[in-house]
C-alpha cells in the first residue's frame, strides 16, 4: 500500500526541539527524516520512538558547519526517500540544527564568529537551495531564529545577529519561492530547558528564575511548548501564513 503520510526533513532531530518537533508531528501521522551530526545511538533511538508512535522515520548524518557535504547529504536523502519511503519528495523541511554561543561581544573571536555563520546562516541558505529539487510543490520551509533576535540579552551578540539574518532570508525565500506555493516561515522559541548551550535554562535554577520573572505566563519554556507549535505549523490548516516570524517564547519581555 502507498504511504500517504506527510513526509518531514528535520535537521539536528536527534535530540531538544527538533526531536520534540518529530515526535509531535507524528501525532499528526508525519513521517520524518531527522538528521544528527554526531551519536548515531541518539538519533537511532529517536526512529525507534517515532516507529513506534507509529510513523516512519529514518536518521541520517550530517554536518551543518560542512557545505561541501550537502551534495552527498541530497544524493543520501535521495535514495533514502526511494528506498525507505517510496516516494520522490518530501513536503516540510525544519533548518533547526545549531548550537549556541553565550559570550560577550568583545570577547568573541572571529573564529567563533565564522562557525556560527557557517551553521546559522549558510546552512540554511545552501541547504534549502540544494534540497529544492526534492521538496514538493506546496511543501513547507520552517526556519528556527530566537527571542534574542527581538530583545537583548548580554553574551548573544552573534548568535542573535546570525538569527536576525535567518528571519531576512525567510521573508526573501517565501517572496521567491511562493511560485511553487512553497510557503516559508521562522519560528523564534524563547528560553527553553534543553540541553541547547549546554542546559543554563535547564540546569541553571537562578537563570531559570531571572527568565521567568520576565516572561508573562511566569515560566521558562519546555521542549514540548515549541514542537507543538512547529507540528501545527507545519501539519495544520496554515497554508496562507507565509513569510512571517512567529515568537513562540511564552510572552517573554513583553
Amino acid at each position: 500500500m502507498t504511504n500517504t503520510n506527510r513526509l518531514a526533513v528535520i535537521t539536528g532531530g536527534s535530540r531538544g526541539l527538533g526531536k520534540n518537533a518529530a515526535l509531535h508531528l507524528a501525532k499528526a501521522h508525519v513521517d520524518s527524516i531527522i538528521t544528527y551530526r554526531s551519536h548515531p545511538e541518539e538519533a537511532h533511538a529517536v526512529v525507534a520512538e517515532l516507529e513506534k508512535a507509529g510513523v516512519k522515520a529514518a536518521a541520517l548524518p550530517f554536518d551543518a558547519s560542512k557545505s561541501s557535504s550537502f551534495e552527498g547529504f541530497a544524493t543520501n536523502l535521495k535514495q533514502t526517500l526511494a528506498q525507505r519511503f517510496g516516494r520522490e519528495r518530501f513536503d516540510f523541511l525544519v533548518n533547526n540544527a545549531g548550537h549556541g554561543l553565550m559570550k560577550p561581544f568583545t570577547d568573541t573571536t572571529e573564529a567563533e564568529l565564522d562557525e556560527l555563520f557557517a551553521v546559522h546562516v549558510k546552512a540554511p541558505y545552501l541547504l534549502t537551495q540544494r534540497l529544492l529539487p526534492l521538496l514538493a510543490d506546496g511543501g513547507r520551509v520552517l526556519n528556527v531564529s530566537t527571542g534574542l533576535a527581538r530583545f537583548t540579552l548580554p553574551g548573544y551578540s552573534a548568535y542573535a545577529a546570525m538569527k536576525g539574518a535567518i528571519e531576512v532570508l525567510t521573508r526573501y525565500q517565501a517572496k521567491e519561492l511562493g511560485a511553487r506555493g512553497i510557503s516559508v516561515n521562522v519560528i523564534a522559541p524563547g528560553a527553553i530547558e534543553t540541553d541547547f548551550g549546554g542546559g543554563h535554562v535547564r540546569d541553571n535554577p537562578q537563570l531559570n528564575q531571572m527568565i521567568s520573572s520576565f516572561t508573562a505566563l511566569g515560566r521558562a519554556g519546555k521542549p514540548d511548548d515549541i514542537g507543538g507549535v512547529i507540528a501545527s505549523l507545519l501539519a495544520g490548516d496554515t497554508k496562507w501564513i507565509n513569510g512571517q516570524r512567529i515568537e513562540a517564547s511564552g510572552g517573554m519581555n513583553l
